[in-house]
């Protein structure tokens, strides 16, 4: 685990072929099958060297929840221990390796006119006027919410308006239990200037690559902008610059700007949520690219970590 761009798929990828491993998908956006570039999903090349499962399983007009994902990574990793192969879970998306470690609550289904109105509300006030709803309504949901998290006001209201009960008190109550494995976490928290470099990089090879093509069709679709893979770090800013209200220039810099406060974001929830025991918790504070600048003596650490887990 780690934020993006800290170089958690090679590490996973390495460590895949080290151990004889599996690599099982535990990123929301790489779920989506139209986001491959803008989401910088694992290569061909990659995938040919280790397997990997759960990645551009689900089409953009199909939004992802964490109950899902979570369904579906039980069963990829039961099939992978079948096959006498170790999963590996790798991704930035905290929550869906929460559900796994810690439990998941159980949400029942939100009838459709409630999901509707979420997503009207958020379309025609925007999230803060949507949160401001939500405070007065739910305030022990709201308060654990930032203002500007769209995704996550749109569902604490669809929840509190199709249950009549808030978010925060359904997770208070978990019902799906931890898995019942044994889990080791190797967390990526690389130095803020190496990933602030790195995403900037990672940006352009995108642009580079065919991000503004990959786009372009997923727009052409005509979907819902509430649903998740419509609001991917760079789909918006491209969006707007093939509408015409920004130029290039402008687009890489508020993508960069919006990456760089994400990573931020996941930094400080992966440092306040132990997904291993502190003796199955190797923490690297460098991108893995990096690690070539570490000494012998901590490689070799590492690579004992790995053996101790197995």
């Amino acid at each position: 685990m780690g934020p993006t761009a800290s170089g958690k798929s090679a590490l996973a990828l390495a460590v895949a072929e080290r151990l004889g491993g599996t690599i099982i998908n535990a990123d929301s956006m790489q779920l989506y099958r139209e986001l491959h570039i803008i989401t910088a999903r694992p290569s061909a090349t990659d995938e040919a060297r280790a397997p990997h499962l759960l990645y551009g399983v689900r089409p953009a007009a199909e939004a992802a929840s964490v109950a899902w994902w979570r369904d579906a990574a039980l069963a990829a990793m039961e099939e992978v221990q079948a096959a006498g192969k170790l999963p590996i879970i790798c991704g930035g998306t905290g929550m869906y390796c929460a559900a796994l470690t810690q439990g998941l609550a159980a949400i029942p289904p939100i009838p459709p006119p409630a999901r509707d109105e979420a997503r009207r509300l958020l379309a025609e006030e925007g999230p803060a006027a949507l949160h401001a709803r939500l405070a007065s309504e739910d305030p022990a949901s709201a308060v654990r919410l930032r203002p500007s998290d769209s995704q996550r006001i749109a569902r604490a209201w669809e929840v509190w308006r199709g249950t009549g009960r808030g978010i925060a008190a359904w997770q208070a109550e978990p019902s799906a239990a931890p898995a019942p494995w044994r889990f080791a976490a190797i967390l990526l928290d690389p130095p803020r200037d190496r990933l602030r470099a790195a995403i900037a990089a990672r940006w352009a090879a995108m642009m580079a690559g065919g991000a503004v093509e990959e786009v372009r069709a997923l727009l052409a679709q005509g979907l819902d902008p509430a649903l998740p893979a419509m609001r991917a770090l760079g789909v918006p800013e491209i969006a707007a610059m093939l509408a015409g209200r920004l130029t290039p220039e402008e687009v890489s810099a508020c993508a960069i700007l919006a990456t760089g406060q994400y990573t931020k974001r996941q930094a400080t929830w992966f440092r306040h949520h132990e997904l291993a025991p502190p003796e199955r918790t190797y923490i690297i504070n460098a991108r893995f690219e990096d690690l070539a600048q570490f000494s012998e003596s901590e490689s070799a650490k590492f690579f004992a970590f790995l053996d101790f887990i197995r």
